[in-house]
This record gives C-alpha cells, sequence and structure tokens, in this order.
C-alpha cells in the first residue's frame, strides 16, 4: 500500500489527472473505447489467478476485521465471479456508445433546429465498499459513458481492487486512450474519502455503494451531487389473488439465494384472506431453510417464528432474516411500504392486473416487480451489462445506474444567419 504523508494534495492531483483525462474521453471513438474494454476483459481473465490471490489476502483481512458472512461473500472472488467479471466488461463494451446519441430534435417557427444530445458528465467519483467487482464495473461504465473515474475501494478489497484496476489500465493504455482514465486511490486512510467528497473542481458526481453507514456519511457531507440509495429496504406483498407456486418460488429466491445483496427482501406482507393457506406455507419453508423470520401476532401461530417488534420494520437485515405482517389489503401494504420502505425496490405477488396496476402506480420505488424475484434489482439483469449502483433519489438517474446514466445531456442549435426579433 501506499503511503501517503499528504492525502488532500494526493487527492488534488489525481483530480487534475482525472479532469484531464475527461476531456480527451469526452471526444474519444466508440471504437477506442470499446477497445480498451475488450481488453481490460481479457486481461482480467488472464491474470484470474493473481485476482484470487490477491483476494485471499483480502479475505484475511475481513476475517481479522470480523466482518460477517453476508459481508465476506461479498467481498470473496472464485473463477466463476471472475468470469462473470470479465463477461461484465464484454457486455459493456458491446452495448451501443450513449455519447452523442440524440435524444430528441425538434424545429422552431424562428428557424433554428435544436437537438438534446447526450454527453458525458465529466469526472464520476466511487465510494464503494467490500465488493471488488465494482472496480470493474464502475470503471466500465463511466468509461463507456466517456466519464473519467476516481475509484475509492473498501479498506477490505484494497488488493483485489489494485489487481483488477491493473487491467483496466492495461485496457487503456493499448487502445491509446489515457491512463489516468480511471485512478484508484493508493490508501486504505479514510481521509481520501473526506477528501473525495469536497472535491467540487474536479468530481462532477460522487456514487457510494456500501452499507448504511457509508452511504449517510456521503449524502450528509458532500458537497458534491451524489447518486445513491441509503438502504435496500426491500418488501413483497403476497395479495389475496397471488398464484401460490409463484409466491413460494419468488419469496424464497428473493430472500435466500444471496442475502446480503441490496436486492433481498427484507420485509413479507400477506393478506389477511390467505395467511392460513400461502402465508403459512412460505413462512414454514423460510423457517426450513433457516431463515429467522419475525413475525407480527398474527403469524404467531406458526411455530419457530420470533414475535416482531417495532425495530423490525424498516429494517435491512442482509441475512438469513426477514419480518412478516398481515395486511388487509393492497391499500394497507402501500401504507406500510411508504412508512418503512427506502424506495428501492418493492414486489407484488397477485394474478389480479388491476391490484397489480394500483401497486406500481402508486407507489415511487425506483424498481417495482410484479410476480418477479426482488433479486433481479441489478444492472447486469436489466441487460446494462453492470451497474454503478442502485440510485433512490429523485435525479435523472433512478433503479440501476448504468452508462447512460452517467450522461447529462447539451442542446446544439443550429440556425442559418438567424437571428432574434
Amino acid at each position: 500500500m501506499t503511503q501517503i504523508d499528504n492525502i488532500p494534495a494526493a487527492m488534488t492531483e489525481i483530480g487534475k489527472k482525472a479532469r484531464a483525462a475527461a476531456a480527451e474521453l469526452s471526444f474519444a471513438s466508440a471504437e477506442r473505447k470499446h477497445a480498451a474494454l475488450i481488453g481490460a476483459a481479457q486481461a482480467v481473465w488472464e491474470n484470474r489467478a493473481k485476482i484470487i490471490e490477491a483476494n485471499k489476502k483480502d479475505l484475511e483481512f475481513g476475517r481479522d476485521k470480523g466482518l460477517s458472512p453476508a459481508m465476506m461473500d461479498r467481498l470473496m472472488l472464485d473463477e466463476d465471479r471472475i468470469r462473470a467479471m470479465q463477461d461484465g466488461l464484454r457486455t459493456v463494451a458491446d452495448q451501443v456508445d450513449p455519447v452523442g446519441e440524440v435524444i430528441t430534435e425538434w424545429d422552431m417557427e424562428s428557424g433554428l433546429h435544436i437537438k438534446r444530445v447526450r454527453t458525458p458528465l465529466g469526472v464520476i467519483g466511487v465510494i464503494y465498499e467490500s465488493r471488488p467487482n465494482v472496480t470493474a464495473d464502475a470503471g466500465a461504465l463511466c468509461l463507456k459513458a466517456g466519464n473519467a473515474v476516481i475509484l475509492r475501494g473498501g479498506s477490505e478489497g484494497f488488493n483485489s481492487s489494485r489487481e483488477i484496476h491493473a487491467c483496466l489500465v492495461k485496457g487503456l493504455r493499448d487502445a491509446g486512450l489515457p491512463e489516468d482514465s480511471v485512478q484508484l486511490v493508493p490508501t486504505r486512510d479514510r481521509a481520501a474519502v473526506s477528501e473525495m467528497l469536497t472535491m467540487t473542481d474536479y468530481i462532477d458526481v460522487i456514487v457510494p455503494r456500501g452499507g448504511k453507514g457509508l452511504v449517510g456519511l456521503v449524502q450528509r457531507e458532500a458537497r458534491v451531487p451524489v447518486f445513491a440509495h441509503l438502504e435496500g429496504i426491500v418488501h413483497i406483498y403476497v395479495d389475496k389473488n397471488a398464484d401460490a407456486e409463484k409466491t413460494m418460488k419468488v419469496v424464497m429466491n428473493s430472500k435466500t439465494r444471496r442475502t446480503g445483496i441490496c436486492g433481498a427482501a427484507e420485509c413479507l406482507l400477506i393478506h389477511k384472506d390467505v395467511v392460513e393457506t400461502i402465508g403459512h406455507d412460505v413462512i414454514r419453508a423460510l423457517l426450513d431453510k433457516g431463515v429467522t423470520v419475525d413475525a407480527d401476532m398474527n403469524l404467531s401461530s406458526i411455530s419457530g417464528v420470533n414475535p416482531a417488534s417495532a425495530e423490525h420494520w424498516g429494517r435491512e437485515f442482509l441475512d438469513m432474516e426477514i419480518a412478516a405482517k398481515v395486511v388487509g389489503n393492497v391499500e394497507e401494504a402501500m401504507d406500510h411500504i411508504r412508512q418503512y420502505g427506502s424506495n428501492h425496490t418493492d414486489c407484488i405477488m397477485t394474478e389480479d392486473q388491476a391490484t397489480a396496476d394500483l401497486f406500481l402506480s402508486r407507489l415511487d420505488s425506483a424498481i417495482l416487480m410484479h410476480n418477479a424475484s426482488t433479486q433481479f434489482a441489478d444492472g447486469g439483469e436489466f441487460g446494462m451489462g453492470a451497474e454503478i449502483g442502485i440510485a433512490t433519489g429523485k435525479m435523472h438517474a433512478r433503479g440501476p445506474v448504468g452508462a447512460e446514466q452517467l450522461t447529462s445531456f447539451k442542446y446544439i442549435v443550429t440556425g442559418d444567419g438567424t437571428v432574434r426579433n
């Protein structure tokens, strides 16, 4: 690890390099960006042994730090996950380049022709914890959208991120693009995070990706605009017209496939008319799988459930634990979600389209699902190749933030000696 004596000066230098790289990237051809990403993908696969060896050091660091099993799972890289990382890089590379896309155009009576055209944001700062694969995802998406990026990975994944970053730099170098387009902050010192949050001269947008503590800190202290979600408090509402088999499959997948991701279900809302049938069957299946179920008194007759208290509503467990509650109707379910949800992802299980339409139109979560696992709340599963994060705010980027969401736009106005009366 590089020892940095003067972090403000070092971060300023990184910012200057990023700004210079962004100026060049803004007009880089789609072919060169594609070549850089394909080269990075090849380098990741060719260097998989080195990445896995570096990851072993990170896993040891994580164990010594006392990370939870869910966080250790996020940190771990194996050959399958490196293959997925490589595939993500290739998928992003093969997407249509968003820069220069004409979003819309029109003519005015004055004689002007006006186009709204996609343009890079500039420099993106990404602050993330645990998951070293974010190094590849964030680097790829920012590059695809013509942005330079400053990556500040978590202390847990420091060694893995350095190896992955080296692969990205090789792709850039071989494609003739500035190596400073993707920079990794070379220290675990948290003072670098504080610096990034105030670098308004160099960073255009900050994207935090991690736990509540990190994201809350960024949202409180950043002077740079932020794309973020604080928590993934994900609900599944089981309607009275839900299909039992579909509900069982979706709930079990949503909760147990990977408990540590932000799309994992954290609260189950069950219509009172199907408590004795679908509700009991699903909760017993969760218990049999080893999930701790914190249930309200209407579900207390089920052997093995724990009594829920107020602290269980609106909680992101990120573990084999889920809250469960009986509701009278879809309106009551929506009221609960509005009070305790985080505008991340919420799902309805129903065969009644009118009820589904009500749920989908009246809730304002970034992602709303009907009869589908909430674990699909992921940029890769949305066809974006990867994501830089899930945004739950009201800025132009909501839900999975892919390359297109990492652009802004400008207006191109053309006349023919046209003057205003």
